[in-house]
Order: C-alpha cells, then structure tokens, then sequence
C-alpha cells in the first residue's frame, strides 16, 4: 500500500507493523499537511463571507433607519395638525395612534441618571437610617430604606425609589434625613435615550401583534430554520 493511500485512511484502525516509518512518517506529514491547507481554506471562506453579511445587513440597516424616518415625519404632521384643531401641543413622551386594524407608538425613552452629588444625600440618608435600628421592627424600616437606595447595575437609583423616600420625609419629620433627600431629589439628571417607533397589527380576535423592527426580534423567512445546533459533529 502506498503512502497516498495510507494517509486517506484512519491510522488508528491499521495494523501499523505491516509499514515501514518512512511510509508512516510520510503519510503523518501528507495528513497534517491536508489540515492546514483545509484550516487556509476555511479561513478564506470567511473572509469572503463575512463582507457579505456585512453589506447585507448593512442596507438592512438603512432601510430601517428610512422606514423610521419617514414614520416620525408622518406623524410630525399628524401632532402639529393635533395641536391646531385641539388647541393644545402636548408634550408627553410618547404618542400612540391606532384604526381598526393596527396602531403605532412613537416617542423617546428616558434613562435614569444623577450627578456626583446624589452620594452625599446617600450618605445623610443613610446615616439617620442606621441610628435608628434598634429593634426588629426599625431594623426592619432601616432594611426597607436601604433598598430604596440601592442601585442599578449602571450604578443608578430609581427614580421612582426617591418619590418612596420622599413620603417618608413626613414620617420621620428629621432634618438630616429631609436634606439628604432633598440632595438626592436635585442631582436627579435624566437622560433622554433613544427615539423609538413600535407597530403591532390588530386581529380579529383583538388581540395585537407586535411588528417586529429589529434583526432580534424578526424571525427567518417561511420555511427556514438554522439546525447547525443540531446537526452532529463530522469526525
């Protein structure tokens, strides 16, 4: 048997006494030398993928950013015609508009944010707090405070927290408490995030189906489905 057929096969079912080393050692190297050149091959497939998918999603992209554009621009008109006939421009949040069949909402979101001083108001807070533990029933208080004040995974309090200890300010009637709400209250920063637009479709039924607007949300096209996960490993 010659060293071509040799490497096309799996050694480690041969009986490899019946070849000499130089035959094993030439059909090791024309082995390995198959991988890297298959390893060379993958890469380059990705390569040339990857500016595909790039590209398409790409003008996925922008035809998102058209589509939201031109929604806002539609309903720009529909508030200003709004506050003409009614007399009043309102300035909510957000905005929702429906017929039988679908509706929209469109608006910005808002992110909870403080400036540096938000600590030293913590600090009063807290400080009060822990002097007045000192049985189970204000140790059970203090815990109920403190959880108003913990924070976000980005390090933020809830605004809606500070209204809780804002109510609280009449309960205790304590200077230092009030004032290191009073501190919390007025490093409240909020950040408007981002402008969003969200359809959903009315069945008959009543019942609303959202229109998905994002690659997360979208699902394949009929009678596609990604099975890679559940497909075996070639040996």
């Amino acid at each position: 048997m010659n060293t071509q057929t040799l490497s096309n096969q799996n050694l480690n079912l041969l009986d490899l006494s019946n070849y000499s080393p130089e035959q094993l050692r030439a059909a090791l190297a024309k082995a390995e030398s198959r991988k890297e050149e298959d390893r060379t091959a993958y890469k380059e497939i990705v390569e040339q993928t990857v500016p595909k998918a790039v590209s398409l999603l790409l003008q996925a992209s922008d035809l998102l950013s058209i589509a939201k554009t031109e929604a806002f621009k539609y309903f720009e008109n529909v508030l200003k015609l709004k506050a003409d006939v009614y007399g009043v421009k309102e300035k909510q949040m957000t905005h929702t508009f429906s017929y039988e069949k679908g509706e929209i909402t469109i608006g910005y979101r808002i992110n909870d944010a403080w400036d540096d001083t938000v600590n030293a108001g913590i600090a009063k807070v807290e400080k009060f707090i822990s002097s007045l533990a000192k049985d189970k029933e204000t140790a059970a208080l203090v815990r109920m405070v403190f959880n108003l004040l913990k924070k976000d995974a980005k390090g933020n309090l809830k605004s809606n927290r500070v209204l809780e200890l804002q109510k609280l300010t009449k309960d205790f009637n304590n200077e230092e408490f009030t004032d290191g709400v009073d501190i919390i209250s007025k490093a409240y920063k909020p950040k408007k995030s981002v402008w969003f637009c969200e359809a959903a479709v009315i069945n008959d039924d009543g019942t609303k189906t959202a229109v998905p607007l994002s690659l997360s949300a979208v699902d394949f096209t009929k009678n596609y489905k990604f099975n890679f996960y559940n497909e075996p490993v070639k040996s």
